[in-house]
């Protein structure tokens, strides 16, 4: 299983890390190993020696069949969910990272590093390019964003990506974060939303 996420797909978001407000001429992606995976609201250990650790609320995206080249206008035909997810990063080591010029992989693939909730069919949602999500912490909403802000949207992200690699039944796409990212510190709750259904809760350790 594959996890893809992609970076800078947010114009505001962009701003706040000092980044340009335009869109990237293609998509910036990573991938994380499925270690990093969380489900099933199990806690989040906070790692003690990464230093700041920080939430990207996102959305996520499930592939559902075998697809390489995928033009765009069939994209639509490789996925058949949507749920939250939080990107968690290593924020001073992936500041360090940009500025030596490294990868991204130990600030953003450490083990628990992409919690995700349950899964919502597509076909249960109006428009996914218009879909509202938000992060709540302890009860109140900290991040919300909505697909309609993306720079690069799900079809065009799923077409670029299958260039590079095969597309899987059980991959996992992270879709990028809005702006107003910040601290998770030890006995926060977390609750994701799409909409107004909850899909992800679980705890800070």
């Amino acid at each position: 299983m594959k996890i893809f996420a992609i970076g800078m797909n947010y114009s505001r978001h962009n701003k706040s890390m000092g980044h340009p407000l335009s869109r990237p001429q293609e998509p910036v992606i990573f991938l994380m190993p499925d270690t990093a995976l969380l489900k099933d609201h199990k806690p989040f250990f906070i790692p003690d020696d990464l230093g700041r650790i920080e939430y990207e609320a996102e959305v996520v995206v499930r592939i559902c069949r075998l697809g390489k080249t995928i033009p765009q206008r069939f994209a639509h035909r490789y996925y058949d969910a949507v749920t939250v997810g939080i990107d968690f990063t290593a924020r001073e080591r992936q500041q360090q990272a940009k500025a030596a010029g490294k990868p991204w992989d130990l600030c953003k693939g450490f083990d628990g590093a992409a919690p995700i909730g349950e899964w919502i069919p597509k076909d249960q949602l109006l428009d996914l390019q218009h879909l509202p999500f938000h992060l709540d912490i302890n009860g109140r909403t900290v991040q919300e964003g909505c697909t309609a802000d993306m720079l690069f949207k799900i079809d065009e992200i799923i077409a670029y990506i299958s260039r590079f690699w095969t597309l899987r039944t059980g991959d996992l796409l992270f879709t990028g974060c809005p702006a107003a990212c910040d601290a998770v510190h030890e006995n926060d709750h977390l609750e994701g939303f799409i909409g107004d259904r909850k899909v992800l809760e679980f705890d800070c350790k």
